[in-house]
């Protein structure tokens, strides 16, 4: 790298008041299946830069800009995170969970949550022996058959009282913060800091006035996490032209992650630009190329068989949508201690803001024509 490049200041892109809102959104849960009150503040975020928006059946949530255009464009985040649901109450009033998405039964001891019933939220904690009365040579470990909620009930008629039953979600209780004033941390950065970053894009839009040459749907999908389900519907209902999704990808460079099995990607180093079957090579040149352009730094990954994210829904859809994924390092995923750099979610955004602006109308990625 030239010493001109390292001395360049980073051009910050998000706004105070953008950030206020993406505390919020973080700290509002969204679980899977019950996305309904992250998508209502999403949504009212978004309105002020969007000409039309719409919801889905299951709450997939949608801004529009140019809704007549005929050629359709689609950036897409998901908006729901891993939760637990309840499963068994004993006698003895404990309560034990199975997963709703890829929660990690190895964090929960000690962890404190908010069981969501129609009467409100019963507080609980993921409770855990004490070390004084464990074996430390035949120590059990965390697994989803020993993990288990305490609310502060001694049987399980109190539990049913308070409103909880089988099937009523929990959601960990950590709030968003800012550290070292470098990296945004909190639960659900996957990939709730996506649908930030696409509503920045949407924000950018209007306040720069560009006129898009098609129609832009900015697209926030539910349940993704147990399948990319809300993106398979939505594809097929906008049939969309284009499909640029963005979702996060690890940070590698912490302890315990091998290097040559999972790429060498860190934070603070640029939006991470995926190779996979689904995702389409002229529309990842175009990425390449508008990153290039402005100087956006990226990383590059390769994924095997699937990304594992929207990508793969909306690309194999509707006889095949042109479709390519902008990744987000971040450490600690499916944590309650996520961490994405700044300078990456201003990468991102510039990355997908940039994009849409070389995208031509009814602009054609076919190999052969």
């Amino acid at each position: 790298m030239s010493k001109k490049k390292e001395d360049k200041k980073h051009h910050t892109v998000v706004t105070k008041k953008s950030v206020e809102f993406f505390e919020k959104y973080i700290n509002n849960p969204s679980p899977t299946g019950f996305e309904w009150s992250g998508q209502k503040l999403w949504l009212d975020y978004l309105k002020p830069y969007i000409d039309d928006h719409f919801v889905d059946n299951y709450g997939t949530a949608v801004g529009i800009i140019n809704p007549k255009a005929e050629y359709k464009v689609v950036i897409e985040a998901h908006a729901d995170e891993i939760s637990w649901f309840v499963n068994y109450i004993t006698n003895d009033g404990l309560i034990y969970v199975i997963r709703n998405g890829g929660s990690d039964h190895q964090i929960a001891p000690s962890k404190r949550v908010n069981i969501h019933t129609d009467k409100g939220i019963v507080k609980a904690v993921f409770g855990w022996p004490a070390i004084h009365t464990r074996n430390g040579e035949k120590e059990e470990t965390p697994t989803l058959k020993n993990i288990f909620l305490d609310c502060g009930c001694t049987s399980k008629e109190e539990v049913e009282k308070l409103g909880i039953h089988v099937g009523c979600v929990i959601t960990y209780e950590d709030e968003f913060m800012v550290l070292n004033d470098r990296y945004y941390v909190g639960r659900a950065l996957d990939n709730r800091a996506g649908g930030f970053m696409i509503a920045e894009v949407a924000r950018l839009l209007k306040e720069n006035k560009k006129k898009l040459p098609f129609g832009l749907y900015i697209v926030n999908s539910v349940q993704e996490e147990i399948g990319l389900r809300g993106a398979e519907m939505i594809a097929n209902r906008i049939k969309p032209n284009v499909a640029i999704v963005t979702d996060v990808t690890h940070d590698t460079n912490t302890p315990m992650i091998n290097k040559i099995t999972q790429g060498d990607l860190s934070c603070g180093k640029g939006p991470v630009i995926s190779y996979a079957p689904s995702v389409h090579n002229n529309l990842n040149k175009l990425l390449i190329e508008t990153a290039e352009k402005n100087d956006i730094p990226f990383q590059r990954n390769a994924s095997s068989r699937s990304t594992g994210t929207d990508t793969d829904a909306f690309a194999y859809s509707n006889g095949g949508v042109f479709s390519a994924l902008i990744s987000l390092p971040l450490r600690y995923m499916h944590t309650t201690v996520e961490m994405v750099h700044k300078e990456d979610v201003d990468n991102v955004i510039s990355l997908i803001y940039g994009s849409l602006l070389n995208i031509k109308e009814g602009h054609d990625f076919r190999y052969i024509k």
